[in-house]
């Protein structure tokens, strides 16, 4: 294990549908905003207050990877694409990971590094 000298982030977003979900995702990586998103197929249940109200409802859940670095832009990229008023985005901050994985983190978001020759 090794620290991430507090470049990973771990972010949480929720969906109210699956096709939703997976578009966001899609592009985020795409855009290299995030290295990867884990979208959670089996919705969770969601109990929030919301306009005075508790609300219940169903969500996909997206647990997506990036570094301190891309989280402004991942934030602004989930807002635009979402159907939300006021979209889930929750940033946890990773201490420690395997050095490989961490690796391949720092080298899959931001622009493209030029491969060597």
């Amino acid at each position: 294990m090794v620290t991430s000298g507090g470049q990973g982030k771990i972010v949480l977003a929720t969906c109210g549908m699956r096709a939703e979900a997976r578009r966001i995702a899609r592009a985020v990586v795409g855009k290299r905003l995030a290295a990867c998103v884990n979208l959670v197929l089996s919705p969770v249940e969601s109990i929030y207050a919301w306009k005075g109200r508790v609300e219940i409802t169903r969500e996909y859940l997206l647990v997506m990877k990036t570094t301190g670095e891309q989280l402004a832009e991942l934030q602004k990229e989930v807002k635009r694409l979402h159907s939300y008023d006021v979209p889930e985005f929750i940033a946890l901050p990773v201490t420690e990971g395997s050095t490989k994985y961490l690796s391949w983190l720092n080298e899959s978001v931001g622009k493209p590094r030029k491969k060597r020759k």
